[in-house]
Parts: C-alpha cells; structure tokens; sequence
C-alpha cells in the first residue's frame, strides 16, 4: 500500500524513463539486495514447494518471472531477485551497444494500466553486459534476451544474433530470441517461418559448439518471444518451425501495436507516436495466443506467459491457458516491489482451493476448455 499511496504518485510525476532510471539505479546499490527483501518481505529463501515449477530443463522456485526491458543491461539483478522473482529475463541486448530511439520513448496509460515504449534496443552492448553480470549474478534463473542491432541490415540479422549469443551464452540460464519487439525497423520479418528456421538452425548449430566447448552436458536452452499481433496461420508455421528446430520454448508475448478499445483519449494516445502497447489492455490477446499454442503444440512445447499480469488471477489465466511461467513489467511498475509476493501467495491459494497438489499439475488445465469455447463461437 506504501508505494501505491506514497511512492507511486511521486515517481508518476517524473517523466516515465526517469522515473525508470532512478528506481533501477537505486536497485543497483550494494545494500540494495538486502532492503530489497526487507522491504518485499519476500520468501524467496523458503518458496512454497507447490509453485515450484520445472520446464525447459531448468527448475523455478516459482512461477513469477520480470520480463526483458525492465533491467536491460543487467545493473541491478542481484536486488531484483531478492524481491522474490524465480526467473528474471535481461536485456534486450544486441551485439553493438546502441542508445535507442530518441527521447521521450516511454508514455504511461493509467487509465489503461498500460505503457507505451518505443525504447529501440537502448543497451551497453552484450559483451558489456556479459561481463557486469559475471560479477553479480542472481540468486534465481537468468534468462538474458537477444535482440537485431539496429544498423545491421536484416540480411546480416544471423551473424548479429550469434555474436550476441556467444557473448551471453557463459552467464545465462537460458536465452531468449526476440523477433518481435515493434520497435526495431524490420525486426518482425524474422517471425516469417523461412526467417525464423534459418536463425534458429543457425543459433542451435553455435548452441552445440559452445557446449561441447564448454563441456557441459546439455545444450542452453534457446527460446523465441513472438509478438501478440500475429494470426492463427502464421502461429502454425512458426510452430512447425519451432518443433522442427527443436526450440525450448515460446515467450508469449511481447507489445502490440494495436491501440483500440482504450479508455486514454485518443488524441493523447497519437500525441505518443509509435510504439508497442503493454499492460491490461494486452491481457486477454496474449492469453489467447497462449491457448492458441498450447493447442498447436498440444503441450509440448513450454510457455512462458507475458502480458497483462497484475495480480494472481491474472497469472492463473495464463497458466490455464497453457503457461509454465509468467513474467510481468507494466504490472511491476504500476503495482510495486510486493506484486512478486502477493502473485505468489495467491497462486498457492487458488492451486488449494482448485485441489492441485502443484502448478506443475495445473499448467494448461483450462486450456482446452478455451478451445472448446472459441470452437462455439
């Protein structure tokens, strides 16, 4: 309640990207970890075993991840996780460094609970970022996101993805392929299937030789974000690309670029310019495009749900629908540090009260329920 009647308010009267800026650089000081679970009361160190969740070879203390773009170059993790996040996913990196689009990029609904951001990639570069994470890693599961530089022509888009992989690849639990923020001229051509398979090949094939490089047993696990915005048919092809390659997972979904049905005027909405829409308003069409996966894949292949997400209702629709995880962003901001401990401790309610023993038990369980609904439609 503190930082929605006192702190919010404060840091709502700041531009949103400075607003942004001072609460991550506070989170980037030594004593940050420590107050940073004082202040959550996060209980982190004793998860509930119910929300422990496996997927894509990895094991999460719980199912409630912050999504790429909050810390994109990895400054503040160590505190970020002390707030209680199973997962944090960082960046997005590319391989050169590069300052985004121009300021103001970052617009915020409260109307809507929503963002608007057209941030373009604004990181140190992924070799930068490699080597400040090496010293200050998370106490939870790393996920580092790879993004296209923004000079590099969409013909050289692979090479630019792998150095930025190889350059992530001994500090990340996971990485994630993003092909559809909104923001990066072109960026979401690499959704079309011909694209996407020839990146994945490409990524899976520098995955295989920096294992065995490494030594390690297994392969880093490789995801792909996609974006809301896309069609039932152009979800087919990317699956079958997706179980082709053997990719490890689906982040569903990044921003969208479609403004209708906001309470924000719409005068307002165009005074902002481009960029993709986050938080409530994104709710109901990435949780279908989770249920629209989870039907194509018919559960096979994990998700990762991402828009939307404000409270533990909100996250159980996603894991019904077919998520694994969840992350949140707009939530984060609009909510405060504690939203990470009140979706936990009502997931474990709601998993009770639906009488599942685990979430790993009750992952996808409405999903063909949804199915059968849009079916009847």
């Amino acid at each position: 309640m503190l930082y929605r009647s006192l702190l919010r308010p404060i840091l709502f009267r700041l531009p949103a990207e400075t607003a942004h800026e001072l609460a991550l650089h506070s989170l980037s000081f030594p004593l940050a970890p420590f107050l940073a679970g004082k202040i959550s009361q996060s209980n982190s160190n004793n998860p509930s075993e119910i929300t422990r969740v496996q997927s894509f070879g990895l094991s999460f203390r719980n199912p409630v991840g912050l999504a790429a773009g909050f810390d994109k170059d990895g400054i503040a993790l160590p505190a970020l996780a002390a707030l209680g996040f199973g997962l944090i996913e960082a960046g997005t990196v590319t391989h050169r460094p590069q300052p985004g689009n121009q300021r103001p990029r970052l617009f915020r609904l409260p109307a809507d609970k929503a963002l608007i951001n057209r941030a373009g990639f604004n990181n140190d570069g992924a070799a930068a970022f490699a080597r400040r994470v090496a010293t200050q890693r998370p106490d939870c599961i790393l996920g580092v996101s790879i993004g296209k530089s923004r000079e590099t022509p969409l013909d050289e888009a692979v090479e630019d993805y792998l150095k930025s992989f190889e350059a992530v690849f001994p500090i990340a639990d996971y990485v994630a392929v993003n092909v559809s923020s909104p923001n990066t001229p072109q960026l979401r051509e690499l959704q079309n299937a011909t694209q996407l398979e020839g990146l994945i090949a490409a990524l899976n094939r520098k995955n295989q030789e920096l294992t065995a490089r490494a030594g390690r047993r297994a392969t880093m696990p490789l995801l792909v974000k996609l974006a809301p915005d896309l069609e039932e048919s152009d979800l087919e092809m990317i699956v079958d690309v997706v179980q082709r390659q053997s990719v490890s997972g689906i982040i569903a979904t990044n921003t969208t670029t479609d403004r209708s049905n906001l309470q924000t005027s719409a005068a307002r909405v165009r005074s902002y310019g481009e960029g993709g829409l986050s938080g409530a308003p994104l709710r109901d069409r990435s949780t279908k495009t989770i249920a629209c996966l989870y039907k194509l894949t018919q559960g096979s292949v994990p998700l990762v749900g991402v828009g939307g997400i404000f409270t533990a209702a909100d996250a159980w629709e996603k894991i019904c629908a077919g998520a694994s995880l969840v992350q949140i962003y707009t939530g984060f901001i609009y909510e405060g540090p504690r939203i990470v401990q009140r979706i936990n401790q009502g997931l474990v309610e709601i998993l009770k009260r639906e009488g599942f023993s685990s979430l790993q038990e009750a992952i996808g369980c409405g999903a063909f329920t949804q199915q059968e609904i849009s079916r009847n439609k």
